[in-house]
């Protein structure tokens, strides 16, 4: 077996504590003689969420040797919040110790720099690797393989029960509900997330007239349909074969609802999540999408806010078909013509009420944006990009946002904004371009329902539905700004070097039969930052110049890898995609470093 290296892994630390155990502590002592898989993860994060399924094969797999704990690493000033940490482990089913690492200290021992990062830990303590974003289960479940091999071998093995311990489970007829639309008899159709299922209730937002779908985890048509954390809700025009559309996040789906009989059927999406190399348009049923979060009528097609690549796409129902329509996978706040803007997890969309606007939450940007019907051009209303957020009214130009789900129109034309993070209700007025706070103290707002002169918020983390009167009058809050917590690194100008450490799994290659079987794009914020090296190339090494006019900044890096099974006898050879986008914070010094490595895979 080929020598790896290893470092000694740190202690794991957390003023947050344990979840998931018992209400017991754990060290990295209770680990050894198991392979240990951290998970640095933050619930805000879509790409986090994406490994959190990725690792559920895992897991169940090789529950006798493997334990995963999870690292929760908060980006977000709500995400330190262990209430909402608590909360973010149900709602996602994690099924496997967490430790609430709020001041991130653990991430710092480690070295992390993105969410996700994967470390894998032998049963001696050991670090061997390390991932940074997705698609990186398969390579992982090979070391395992490996690990358990040479760990038997050596004695130091030791099967049995891991440590998780399952909390106590939530009851009521609601579970994190995402979104819901107001049906033509007045009642509500709520998309109840957490139960895997459509539920309607009646005028009241409480009483249950029926749910859609069994409760579990599935993608099962018919009228016994399944869903898999289904999200945003679209009414569809009278006429229609379906009277609602379903987005079906984590089946990476679209689906179709008859309410006379609560029959569903598939209309986009393969069940499969959409990679770098995919098809971005075609018969619908024939391309994959991933992580649709939100869905509106919008331009005589349906809009898909596809939180997983960072773009909208459409789907037109005619045609059967699906196609990008704004973004470019790159994440970030880019405003201008369609095909060249940027987004960052678009979670939320609602048309305005003469169909010219779709209004869109650009939740990890913390902003409100929109796509004119005439131009296509995207504009920012609020938000400055992706480090910067907090509650602060006022201006649109100076005011914040903390990762909004959800946009609903209003009925003078102004825009109320679902603001998860700040547990608020916020109004944005175009004519005006002011921005104030319509209510607060809803716990984790996703949606909103407009209802004659009142609105219905979906406060999520309270598993229900709360109807609102809208005041006359918005109140102004104490103005509150955030910055993430991650330390900037300290860089010089001048000349500096960029690597990404990439090693191709255990029995794999770099897949060049295509061409280029690696891929690095470099952009900055501001662009002023970058003095030379912007752009992309496949070579995933590259000189950059730093400029020495530019104080702090963010380098925003996107690296893709492709491996194929390295064996001739292999017909079709089984082939996986590695990616990950960066967002690092840097400081402009006169004795920074001038060398930054990012490890995609491998150990640096």
């Amino acid at each position: 077996m080929a020598s790896r290296a290893r470092v000694r892994a740190p202690e794991l630390v957390g003023a947050g504590g344990w979840l998931n155990t018992g209400g017991k502590d754990l060290t990295l002592a209770d680990f050894r003689g198991k392979i240990t898989v951290l998970d640095f993860w933050t619930f805000c994060c879509i790409n986090c969420l994406h490994v959190l399924d990725e690792l559920r094969e895992l897991e169940e797999k090789h529950r006798d040797t493997v334990v995963i704990v999870g690292v929760h690493s908060p980006k977000f000033v709500h995400e330190a919040d262990h209430q909402a940490v608590v909360d973010a482990v149900a709602r996602y089913e994690v099924h496997h110790p967490v430790l609430d690492d709020p001041a991130l200290a653990t991430w710092k021992q480690y070295a992390v720099r993105a969410w996700p990062t994967l470390v894998v830990i032998d049963p001696e303590g050991y670090v061997v690797a390390q991932h940074a974003g997705e698609g990186h289960a398969h390579a992982i479940a090979r070391l395992v393989e490996e690990l358990e091999a040479e760990h038997a071998a050596k004695g130091t093995l030791r099967r049995g029960d891991g440590l998780y311990v399952a909390p106590e489970p939530t009851a009521g007829d609601l579970k994190f509900p995402g979104k819901a639309v107001r049906l033509p008899n007045g009642h509500f159709l709520v998309a109840d997330s957490g139960h895997h299922s459509l539920v309607e209730l009646a005028e009241d937002g409480e009483s249950v007239v029926r749910r859609i779908g069994d409760g579990v985890r599935g993608l099962v048509d018919g009228t016994s349909p399944r869903f898999s954390e289904p999200q945003g809700l679209a009414l569809l025009p009278e006429g229609s074969a379906y009277d609602v559309i379903v987005a079906d996040t984590v089946n990476h789906a679209l689906r179709g609802v008859r309410l006379a009989d609560g029959s569903v059927d598939t209309l986009a999406g393969t069940g499969r999540q959409w990679w770098q190399g995919s098809a971005t348009e075609g018969p619908a049923r024939e391309v994959d999408l991933s992580s649709p979060w939100d869905v509106a009528w919008f331009d005589g097609e349906v809009w898909i806010a596809m939180a997983g690549v960072h773009q909208l796409w459409a789907y037109d129902p005619a045609a059967g078909t699906v196609r990008v329509a704004a973004g470019t996978t790159n994440e970030g706040l880019v405003d201008g013509p369609a095909a060249e803007a940027w987004f960052a997890q678009p979670s939320g969309l609602a048309v305005s009420a003469d169909g010219e606007r779709l209004w869109v939450a650009d939740s990890e940007t913390s902003a409100l944006r929109s796509v004119s019907r005439e131009t296509k051009a995207v504009e920012t209303a609020v938000g400055t990009g992706l480090f910067d957020f907090g509650h602060r009214d006022g201006e649109a130009g100076q005011a914040l946002l903390q990762h909004p789900l959800g946009v609903t129109v209003l009925p003078d034309g102004s825009v109320a904004v679902s603001d998860t993070y700040n547990h608020a209700l916020r109004r944005f007025d175009p004519a005006s371009g002011e921005v104030t706070t319509l209510a607060t103290d809803l716990r984790e707002p996703s949606g909103a329902v407009l209802v004659d002169d009142d609105i219905v918020v979906i406060e999520s983390a309270r598993h229900r539905l709360t109807r609102l009167r809208l005041p006359e009058e918005a109140v102004r809050v104490e103005s509150v700004a955030h910055r993430t917590q991650r330390a900037a690194t300290e860089v010089a100008a001048g000349a500096f070097q960029l690597d990404v450490v990439f090693s191709a799994p255990t029995g794999q290659k770099l897949d060049e039969r295509y061409g280029p079987s690696t891929r690095l794009l470099v952009s900055s914020t501001p662009p002023e930052l970058l003095v030379s090296g912007a752009g992309a190339d496949s070579a995933l090494s590259r000189e950059l110049v730093l400029s020495d006019q530019v104080a702090e900044g963010v380098l925003h890096v996107s690296a893709m890898a492709a491996s194929c099974d390295d064996d001739p006898e292999i017909e079709f050879p089984s082939c996986h995609v590695h990616q990950q986008d960066w967002g690092v914070p840097v400081k402009l010094t006169a004795d920074g470093t001038r060398r930054l490595p990012l490890v995609l895979a491998g150990m640096e």
